[in-house]
């Protein structure tokens, strides 16, 4: 009889060479390509949108109350540990998260950024992680498509809480306090 395989952990992404993406889901190491630059655009204008009036601002001329942060290592479970694109925590919730790593505390917020090679994981796989780890919010971008879905998590059950291309201008949650023009996400064209 064999053995089970080990699961990975978080001390497995800590032995990768510096500069190494990747994730643990489920047990399983995924390392991950670096991004191409429509996905480097899109995860900057977000943290300028979203960061800018909601973290950056500390409330003066936006609602502030949030960290955004970029790339980070969220321990949702001694098995699952992702990285990110971008996500966001209430300060409430995360009062001090800037020596911590992995962050032990579920996101109110996860943004994931499609590439080619990611979009089963993040569409699928990550989808009902954050379910299960009672993440509030999870928005997709789809930066090849010009289009960002939001959900919202009510009773552990993904709802949508809608769809925009790269003409909206919305008001979408948990950020609705400020209007995102959607087209500013993804390069000119």
């Amino acid at each position: 009889m064999r053995p089970a395989p080990k699961l990975a952990t978080y001390e497995d992404l800590c032995a990768l060479p510096e500069g190494v993406r990747a994730e643990v889901i489920a047990g399983v190491l995924d390392v991950q390509p670096s991004v191409l630059p429509r996905h480097a655009r899109a995860a900057g204008a977000l943290g300028r949108m979203i960061g800018g009036p909601f973290d950056g601002d500390d409330g003066r001329g936006g609602p502030g109350g949030w960290w955004i942060l970029a790339e980070v290592d969220v321990r949702l479970s001694p098995q699952d540990i992702v990285r990110p694109d971008v996500v966001g925590w209430r300060r409430t919730r995360l009062p001090d998260p800037w020596d911590a790593r992995p962050i032990d505390v579920a996101p109110d917020w996860v943004c994931e950024i499609l590439s080619p090679s990611n979009q089963a994981q993040d569409r699928v796989r990550k989808r009902r992680l954050y379910a299960r780890a009672g993440v509030a919010h999870y928005w997709i971008v789809d930066p090849a498509e010009r289009t960002l879905e939001a959900l919202a998590l009510v009773d552990g059950v993904w709802h949508d809480a809608g769809s925009f291309d790269g003409t909206a201008v919305a008001r979408v949650p948990p950020f609705d306090a400020v209007e995102l023009e959607v087209g500013r996400l993804f390069p000119p064209g």
